[in-house]
């Protein structure tokens, strides 16, 4: 069995008027916010997705469906903290995690520090272990126009 384990995920979600934007777990001042059956929050629905994709466990679908009461605008950090759960469950544990958001706007350069520290604090690993980036499509596409924002994760785990 390999000790070390790589993941990627995926999130993307429409933006609308009037919702709250929660990223990397951080509330952010914005007109506009994700529409989604949660929190949102697809910085750490992507980190979920590559947590479980490295231990071969589904994705966050599986574990946490959208079509469940349960979840309906849950804070995504406990969706987080749960999928934790799940890797150590199966001996795993965060090396690292490298998460990249496209978003037209806001600027999220000023909060990146503070996702990083709630990422991290959330999975218990050291905030140097968690990388956030930020970045805009250049104004092409469906982040470009503003309509939604993506974000992708990469994870590195190792067995404990």
């Amino acid at each position: 069995m390999a000790n070390f384990r790589i993941g990627n995920g995926y999130d993307v979600h429409a933006l609308a008027q009037g919702l709250p934007l929660v990223l990397g777990g951080v509330r952010i001042e914005s007109p506009f916010g994700c529409v989604a059956h949660s929190d949102g929050d697809v910085a750490i629905h992507a980190l979920c997705d590559a947590l479980l994709g490295a231990i071969a466990a589904g994705d966050i679908g599986k574990h946490f469906p959208d079509s469940s009461p349960e979840f309906k605008g849950i804070d995504s950090k406990i969706l987080l903290s749960r999928t934790v759960g799940i890797l150590r469950g199966k001996g795993y544990g965060v090396v690292n995690a490298d998460i990249t958001i496209a978003m037209q706007a806001p600027k999220l350069a000023p909060h990146i520090g503070k996702m990083r520290e709630t990422l991290a604090s959330v999975m218990g690993i050291g905030v140097e272990d968690v990388s956030v980036k930020a970045t805009t499509t250049e104004h092409l596409g469906f982040v470009g126009r503003g309509e939604g924002c993506e974000a992708y994760a990469v994870v590195l785990v190792a067995r404990e």
